[in-house]
């Protein structure tokens, strides 16, 4: 495998880990691109296409690229050898996942790799979505999950980042990252709208309305909606302190 080869996850989720065998990072999902930089043994050191995140995946999780023509945008999916919901599903798909539609058909779409995807669960990969909260609002329930990026379990930076790229909104894979470049900084007497991002140390979540916050958190183990000013309490009385900064992303449709 030779070195700055771009490469597709083809498996429905990879761990992006610090060293091989490492702690986990941040994922990857099925689609995603990876751009290789380096091999080691059973694994390889590269970078995410989607947002620069560097980090160690192992080579069996890895295809030849496949350029992408459409995204999974129900909340998840899978993939059958053949055009027939009775028949056994091979793999799941999150929400993102990246596929290649060689044919399509009523019910099923056909993959290049001779696979079928239901056609509904189905977006073509240049149609973004109007608003980040009708994003966020399908991992409703979904587990948190410490670096995950999947519909199987997420972090707060996680969802975040599924929620603004789905938009169309450049986004890194950490909150700190994404407190340090998303947006433009808004002031605390700036009433909150819909889609702006508050941020607490190591946190961060996105604003519904004036008094709602849709986050994934530890302290409920999942994505939840939960009125603002109460998650500002809880999160300053257990001892992760006060907002520290409020930034408002430029949504290409969202007024």
């Amino acid at each position: 495998m030779s070195d700055r080869l771009m490469k597709t996850i083809g498996v429905p989720l990879a761990d992006l880990r610090a060293t091989p065998d490492g702690k986990r990072d941040r994922q990857l999902i099925y689609g995603e691109d990876f751009q290789v930089r380096k091999t080691a043994d059973d694994w390889v050191y590269g970078r995410a296409a989607k947002d620069d995140y560097t980090g160690y995946i192992r080579t069996d999780q890895l295809v030849d690229q496949r350029p992408p023509t459409h995204f999974i945008s129900a909340r998840s999916s899978h993939i059958y050898n053949t055009p027939d919901f009775k028949t056994e599903e091979t793999a799941a798909l999150s929400f993102g996942a990246r596929i290649h539609v060689v044919a399509e058909g009523d019910r099923f779409v056909e993959l290049s790799s001779g696979q079928f995807v239901p056609h509904p669960h189905i977006t073509p990969i240049d149609q973004l979505f109007d608003d980040p909260l009708t994003v966020a609002e399908r991992f409703i329930g979904v587990p948190y999950l410490w670096g995950g990026n999947s519909i199987w379990g997420l972090d707060c930076s996680g969802l975040v980042q599924a929620a603004l790229l789905a938009c169309g909104v450049d986004c890194p894979g950490d909150a700190h990252m994404q407190e340090a470049s998303v947006g433009t900084p808004i002031g605390d007497n700036v009433r909150p709208h819909r889609g702006d991002l508050f941020f607490w140390k190591g946190h961060v979540g996105l604003i519904r309305d004036e008094n709602t916050l849709l986050h994934a958190n530890a302290h409920h183990m999942a994505v939840v909606e939960e009125p603002l000013d109460a998650a500002i309490e809880r999160i300053k009385a257990q001892g992760d302190g006060e907002i520290t900064s409020r930034r408002r992303p430029s949504y290409p449709t969202l007024k």
